[in-house]
């Protein structure tokens, strides 16, 4: 009799264990999201340029920043997610921004123009806010997935200028009254684990009412591509 008795308390009690094992894997579960910092470095393409217009030079950017992760399903491996950031952009180009005497734009092509010259860029920092809908093969336990992450991004350029540089002669424009210093692009983020590809394509256009001095009309977006580094 003790005998049998022994064996239902060792039953009940590896039961119990089993018991507090599912709840404290379930507490966690229901806890579980993928908060990140991230760091971004990308080779900046100039998309719906002037045919006389081309990338020259340094053209990239920096972006970093923190996404909250909100899950939407039980296994908390579908979300959405929003945060905010940061970027530093460079763009290399052969596209002089500079303005006249009556202090209004100038836009030139440097090519066309057959200049000499040793640089010529555009500069902006921007405060970003990422929204994205997320897909990962993850669980609370797992520290290396499979994600695809796709949303859009709103920022805007609270710095830029444009600067030319040749022998003895430096102009720096930052004023630009056809900058559009808001900022929307699509964007596209897959990989596994800390290292994901990444791209961003920009929505609306760099210029509003800019036209070269030929009379050609200026748009110009931009197409990023490069790596994004998630840290937890």
């Amino acid at each position: 009799m003790h005998q049998k008795y022994f064996i239902i308390i060792c039953f009940l009690s590896v039961g119990a264990m089993f018991a507090q094992e599912e709840i404290a894997s379930d507490s966690l579960d229901s806890k579980y999201r993928e908060d990140q910092f991230y760091i971004g470095m990308t080779y900046n393409v100039l998309m719906d340029t002037p045919e006389t217009v081309q990338s020259r030079g340094l053209t990239g950017s920096v972006h970093f920043g923190y996404l909250r992760d909100m899950p939407i399903n039980m296994r908390r491996n579908v979300a959405v997610a929003i945060g905010v950031g940061a970027s530093f952009d460079e763009y290399g180009t052969t596209l002089f921004i500079g303005e006249n005497e009556a202090e209004q734009t100038i836009f030139t092509s440097l090519d066309a123009s057959d200049v000499a010259y040793e640089s010529n860029r555009f500069s902006t920092a921007s405060i970003e806010v990422p929204i994205e809908f997320r897909w990962r093969s993850s669980r609370a336990e797992t520290y290396k997935f499979w994600r695809v992450y796709g949303g859009l991004r709103f920022g805007y350029a609270y710095w830029y200028k444009a600067s030319f540089k040749q022998d003895n002669n430096n102009i720096v424009q930052a004023n630009i009254p056809e900058f559009n210093k808001m900022r929307i692009g699509a964007t596209l983020s897959f990989g596994y684990n800390t290292i994901n590809f990444y791209g961003y394509y920009g929505i609306n256009p760099f210029f509003e009412n800019a036209i070269t001095s030929n009379g050609t009309s200026i748009g110009m977006s931009t197409l990023k591509l490069g790596l994004l580094f998630f840290i937890l």
